[in-house]
């Protein structure tokens, strides 16, 4: 037998004779618009969080330098120096490891593969990125929450719908940006070039984004790869975005809870 309320957070229970006492912890309930609301709000957050940590490793340099129309080093890298070297960068951006684990590396004359500015920008891009992630696993984490949190009744379709609706906000955001980048890349290169300093004077100072055509930063790093990077990110995002939107079957029995 069991002597409880709902919402009680103390129960009796009575096995053989005997009195157990423990402890409930009921969920309060979350209203159905704000479940649909912030599921929505962290759907396009976690979806480009997703395609951008898939960029982060050495897969994709490895597939962008071996590209047939990628651009060859003026300055005598190799697609296998280019793989090489860009590991390290990418690796350095993702792990634990101060900026000694680029400042240590040198070219075989005894040359540092990248100088003080280089060094400096990229422990700027290393704090932007890590910024980036952790915003990504909170959202990712909070997603999750609300998917638990809203497996019953009413609430579980307002989080379904919220999928759907965030599906469909990176549509739209993912889509322009990789109808800008591709117009950039194609019809109006000085398109893609105001996108790609905007962007950066969001997150650095001044210049000190811009480097010499010598630079290793440059040589590994052209216009080009970035140009595909954003494409490439902006397409990963909108695929996920269309997986939610049209595989998820609107609930026309709910939707004055979510609207």
């Amino acid at each position: 037998m069991v002597d409880q309320q709902p919402g009680d957070q103390f129960y009796f229970a009575r096995r053989g004779g005997g009195l157990a006492v423990g402890i409930h912890f009921e969920l309060v309930n979350m209203p159905p618009k704000l479940i649909f609301f912030l599921t929505a709000l962290l759907t396009p957050i976690v979806l480009l969080g997703f395609a951008l940590r898939l960029l982060l490793t050495p897969v994709f340099p490895t597939m962008e330098y071996n590209l047939p129309w990628f651009p060859p080093d003026a300055y005598g890298f190799t697609v296998g120096d280019r793989v090489g070297w860009s590991r390290y960068a990418v690796e350095y951006l993702t792990n634990r490891e101060d900026i000694a684990y680029l400042s240590r590396l040198h070219f075989e004359n005894g040359e540092s593969l990248f100088n003080e500015r280089e060094l400096s920008h990229m422990e700027d891009v290393k704090r932007v990125t890590r910024g980036a992630l952790d915003v990504f696993y909170l959202a990712l984490a909070g997603l999750a929450l609300l998917g638990l949190w809203s497996k019953r009744g009413e609430q579980w379709s307002a989080f379904r719908q919220g999928l759907k609706r965030g599906g469909g906000i990176m549509i739209g955001i993912a889509g322009a940006a990789a109808a800008v980048v591709a117009v950039g890349m194609f019809l109006i290169p000085d398109l893609f070039w105001t996108f790609f300093s905007g962007f950066h004077a969001l997150f650095f100072k001044g210049d000190s984004w811009l480097f010499e055509y010598s630079d290793t930063l440059i040589r590994l790093f052209p216009l080009r790869f970035w140009q595909d990077a954003f494409l490439l990110v902006a397409l990963i995002a909108v695929a996920g975005g269309l997986g939610l939107a049209l595989g998820i079957k609107r609930d026309t029995t709910k939707t004055r809870d979510t609207k």
